[in-house]
């Protein structure tokens, strides 16, 4: 590496943030960036540590070291050529990857990890500033056609590899832009979306078609498709949400959190909060405000960590988050040996402007005011016991009911599986036991001929750092069905390895 004492001479810095007060004013990134002093130092952090685990732990299969030891020496070219040779879209990686790769850093055996997440970052937003991201247009075309449905990270994906190769491809988009999750479940603060804007443009200028108010399967005919294109790829997502079936569950004041943030990001947007709800459920929620109000999130997860962030921005009385789980320690245990990514007690940037944060909690009942209104949950501890041999059970802790009051109780306990109604049944694909589009892992084809699927959808609620892994693999096995099964045109990891080599 470029520093092999750098490990020994520096300690992990995370970049400086803007302070609470001022973030909580407007919905913008507030992280800063590092002085390049500083950058320097932490991509001389990177060992030479002749196994990089990091490698492991990464979904894409990152090349880490080579890039950071490129950035020690402030050779942007390579540093972008070495990152993006395996990640389509970094700038989206390095803002909302949990960063199992820092997890599996060998530095972090005993000291913090590389801090790998925010030098990727800089290198995305470098490699744009000096003009080194171009638009990629194939010299060639193939003449073969592909429908991709969805537009998250796994449809973007798959469309840029395919795009690459020589096809001609169409992304079809049921909401009024692409972008999926990225766009309309997660907040401006954590990914502004002209970061967004910036890679759709590029996608467009190298050749791929969106089509956006497009909902195959309702204005969008599936048979269309299946005549026009020679595959299809399914990347429509994990877009059910897992509710919570207990007394008072129809109240007003009881919300799904994507209803909450995608009518969030709307209005930050300057767009309609209301466009496309429809689309998504049969329930209009009407407008969801945390104003003034006494916030509960229900689920501890990123999702509910955004549905924080936003309540304090909108001027919440009160924020809690509960979590159905004990505590999490905040180190290793011996049941979380490294490389493999702990469990470990998460504090977000939004629990920092505000939050009370209660585990081993379950909501028992949503309380009306008479009128129809939320006014309070029921809630009691739990306490979490290996009951005759078997895994953990949780059971209520006696006498610890309890009234908490609550205006707004926002519901973010992940996705059981994507939509079927619309497309998937008029497709009448095949489904695995949990209700997601059965494929088979390497090949990623459904049970029907050409058509193919990736990310959620497939594998159920995941990483964006997966459905970019999933989006360009799944386009590897296109490529080879299109080419009759041939070798892909499209790289693996090992041939970029042997190109870096």
């Amino acid at each position: 590496m470029g520093k092999p004492t750098g490990f020994k001479e520096f300690t992990r810095e995370m970049p400086s943030k803007k302070s609470v007060e001022e973030r909580l004013n407007n919905y913008n990134e507030f992280v800063e960036k590092y002085s390049e002093e500083k950058l320097n130092q932490q991509a001389a952090r990177c060992m030479d540590c002749g196994v990089p685990f990091c490698h492991h732990g990464c979904p894409l299969g990152n090349i880490i070291p080579e890039f950071n030891d490129a950035v020690y020496r402030k050779d942007w070219k390579e540093a972008y050529d070495v990152l993006s040779s395996t990640n389509n879209f970094p700038e989206f990686t390095g803002r909302i990857c949990p960063a199992p790769c820092e997890s599996s850093c060998v530095l972090g055996i005993n000291q913090p990890p590389v801090a790998i997440e925010e030098i990727e970052r800089h290198i995305i937003e470098i490699a744009f500033e000096k003009g080194f991201v171009t638009p990629r247009r194939p010299n060639l075309r193939s003449g073969k056609k592909i429908a991709v449905i969805g537009s998250g990270p796994a449809g973007l994906a798959a469309a840029a590899q395919l795009n690459y190769a020589g096809h001609s491809v169409t992304v079809f988009e049921r909401d009024d832009a692409p972008g999926g999750l990225l766009r309309y479940g997660i907040p401006d603060f954590k990914l502004e979306k002209w970061i967004i804007d910036r890679r759709i443009t590029l996608m467009e200028e190298e050749g791929i078609v969106f089509k956006c108010h497009a909902n195959v399967g309702v204005n969008v005919s599936i048979n269309d498709l299946l005549r026009e294109f020679n595959a299809i790829i399914l990347t429509g997502g994990s877009t059910t949400p897992r509710d919570l079936d207990i007394p008072g569950r129809e109240l007003k004041g009881v919300h799904f959190a994507m209803d909450f943030l995608k009518q969030n990001n709307k209005r930050v947007a300057g767009k309609d909060p209301f466009a496309n709800v429809a689309i998504e459920s049969n329930i209009l929620p009407g407008e969801v405000l945390a104003t003034g109000k006494n916030v509960v999130v229900i689920g501890g997860g990123d999702t509910g960590s955004d549905c924080v962030g936003t309540s304090n921005r909108h001027g919440a009385g009160s924020v809690t988050q509960f979590e159905l789980l004990p505590k999490p320690p905040a180190e290793r245990t011996a049941l979380m040996p490294w490389p493999t990514y702990p469990m470990l007690l998460k504090t977000t940037t939004s629990h920092e402007e505000g939050c009370e944060r209660q585990w081993a909690v379950a909501t028992k009942e949503f309380i009306g005011d008479g009128n129809g209104n939320l006014k309070a949950l029921k809630i009691v501890d739990l306490e979490w016991k290996i009951v005759d041999g078997r895994p953990a059970q949780f059971v209520e802790v006696s006498g610890s009911d309890r009234e908490l009051p609550c205006e707004l109780a926002l519901l973010a306990m992940g996705f059981v599986h994507p939509q079927h109604e619309g497309l998937i049944n008029e497709l009448g694909v095949e489904l695995d036991t949990r209700g997601n589009v059965k494929a088979s892992e390497k090949e990623y084809l459904t049970s029907l001929p050409k058509v193919f699927t990736a990310g959620d959808m497939r594998r159920g609620q995941s990483l964006v750092v997966w459905a970019i892994s999933e989006g360009r693999e799944c386009a590897r096995k296109v490529d080879e069905f299109l080419n009759n099964n041939s070798n892909s045109l499209l790289e693996t990891r090992d041939s970029a390895l042997q190109m870096l080599a």
